[in-house]
C-alpha cells in the first residue's frame, strides 16, 4: 500500500486519531519522534487559550513493537483534554437533554457550506471537524514521515516571513529556516520577529486576527522523485495540493512562484554546471523542481494563510434558525495561527516526499530501501564523470 494517512476526530471530541499506512518495516520509531512536532505546533505568539488546556502527546495503538515499525498500519491517538468540559455536547451517545444548536455561521469558515452540503441544522456538526484541531493528527502523521526521511538525509524546516504588514524576504527566510524555532513567531530575523509580535498585539487589541506567509524547505532530496510521465505523478502538484489542504491556506508557490511571470527566461531557469565531476545548479529559482520531479536542489514551497474566521468583534451573518441578520458565532480562537500553520506545512511536505521516496526506492523494509537508495545515489555521483567525452588526440 502506498504511504499515506487518514485522520478522525472532532475538535472537542474524545481525541484525534491518525492512521498511517505504507510505512516500511524496520524503521526505528518512538513516541518522542512524533511528540516533538506536536509540541512545536502548539507554540507561537498569538495562540489562544486552547493550547493551555491541551498537552498533545501520542499513544501508539498499532504498527509499532519494541521501538520499530512492523510494516502494518500505524495507529496513533492524541487525547483531547478539553473533552471533559464538552462531553455533554460532544458525547457519541444520545444526550439526555439536547444541547443548544449553533446557527450563526462564520464568514470564511466551513460552517454554512458544510451545513448546506450535509443537511445539518446544527453548525457544530461542521465546525468540530473543520476546526484546525484536526491538524494535530496531520502533524502526527508528519512525524512518522519525517523520521523516515531523516534516515536518508532529508531534512525539513519552515519559517514565517510575513505576518500582516511585517515581513522579510522569502528567500532569506528559506535560507535561515533551521533557526526559526528560536523565534516566538517562527521568523528567523529578530527585528522582524518584534515587528510581527507588535502586529499581532495590535490585531488582538482591535478584537481581530492576522494571517501571513510561511515557507517550507526540504534539503537532501535526490533528483527524480515524482515523474513527468503522468500529470497525477507530478510531485510539485502533489505538494501544492497538500499545502492547500491545510486550514485557511489560500495560495501556494514553488520557488519563485508568481514571480516567474514578470521575468525573462534567463532570469528564471537554473543553469546546469559541472563541478568536481558532479552536475549542479547555478541557482534554485524553480524551488527544486523541473518537469514535476525533484532536481536535487532544496525543495522550496511557500504558502499564504488568511486570518482565521473566529474573531471577537464577530462579522455579519444570518441566523439560520430565524433568517434574521446577526453576528457570527464566537468561541476561543487564536489571533494569529501562522507559526502553527508553518509546522503543519512541514508535516504535509514530509508526507508527500515520503510517499514519493518509497515509490522510487521500494516500501517493504528499511534494509532493502537503503540498498536501493545508496545504489541510485552512487550511480548519479559517477554518471557525470563516466559520460564526459574523452579528449581528442
Amino acid at each position: 500500500m502506498r504511504f499515506g494517512f487518514s485522520t478522525a476526530g472532532e475538535s472537542h471530541g474524545p481525541g484525534e486519531v491518525t492512521l498511517v499506512h505504507g510505512v516500511p518495516a524496520g524503521l526505528e520509531l518512538g513516541a518522542g519522534d512524533v511528540n516533538e512536532d506536536l509540541a512545536r505546533r502548539q507554540r507561537g505568539y498569538g495562540r489562544g487559550g486552547r493550547q493551555k488546556i491541551e498537552k498533545d502527546e501520542i499513544e501508539f495503538l498499532g504498527g509499532v513493537r519494541h521501538g520499530y515499525t512492523l510494516g502494518s498500519p500505524i495507529a496513533m491517538l492524541v487525547r483531547n483534554n478539553d473533552y471533559a468540559n464538552w462531553e455533554d455536547r460532544m458525547t457519541p451517545d444520545p444526550p439526555e437533554e439536547a444541547p443548544k444548536k449553533v446557527t450563526l455561521p462564520r464568514p470564511g469558515h466551513a460552517d454554512l457550506a458544510g451545513m448546506q452540503k450535509y443537511a445539518f441544522d446544527d453548525l457544530r456538526n461542521v465546525l468540530e471537524r473543520s476546526s484546525a484541531r484536526e491538524t494535530t493528527a496531520r502533524v502526527a502523521a508528519g512525524g512518522v514521515a519525517r523520521k523516515l526521511l531523516n534516515e536518508f538525509g532529508i531534512t525539513i524546516h519552515s519559517a514565517v516571513y510575513r505576518i500582516g504588514e511585517a515581513a522579510i524576504e522569502k528567500e532569506q527566510a528559506a535560507l535561515l529556516a533551521a533557526k526559526a524555532d528560536e523565534s516566538d513567531v517562527r521568523c528567523p530575523d529578530p527585528e522582524a520577529t518584534d515587528r510581527m509580535k507588535a502586529e499581532i498585539d495590535a490585531a488582538r487589541y482591535a478584537r481581530d486576527a492576522l494571517g501571513g506567509e510561511f515557507v517550507v524547505t526540504a534539503e537532501g532530496c535526490p533528483p527524480g522523485l515524482g515523474s513527468y510521465v503522468d500529470w497525477r505523478d507530478k510531485l510539485d502538484a502533489k505538494l501544492a495540493h497538500a499545502i492547500m489542504s491545510i486550514n485557511a491556506i489560500k495560495g501556494v508557490e514553488v520557488g519563485l512562484g508568481f514571480g516567474v511571470g514578470s521575468r525573462r527566461s534567463s532570469e528564471v531557469q537554473d543553469e546546469i554546471l559541472l563541478e568536481n565531476g558532479e552536475l549542479v545548479r547555478s541557482s534554485n529559482r524553480l524551488g527544486g523542481f523541473e518537469g514535476g520531479m525533484t532536481n536535487g536542489e532544496p525543495v522550496v514551497v511557500a504558502a499564504a494563510m488568511k486570518p482565521i474566521s473566529t474573531i471577537a468583534q464577530a462579522l455579519r451573518t444570518v441566523d439560520l434558525s430565524t433568517y434574521e441578520p446577526a453576528r457570527a458565532f464566537r468561541e476561543r480562537a487564536d489571533s494569529c495561527a501562522v507559526p502553527a500553520a508553518a509546522v503543519v506545512g512541514e508535516s504535509m511536505v514530509a508526507v508527500v516526499l515520503a510517499e514519493a521516496f518509497l515509490e522510487k526506492f521500494g516500501a517493504d523494509n528499511i534494509t532493502d530501501i537503503r540498498a536501493a537508495h545508496d545504489s541510485y545515489r552512487s550511480r548519479l555521483r559517477f554518471t557525470a564523470r563516466e559520460r564526459r567525452p574523452e579528449p581528442s588526440h
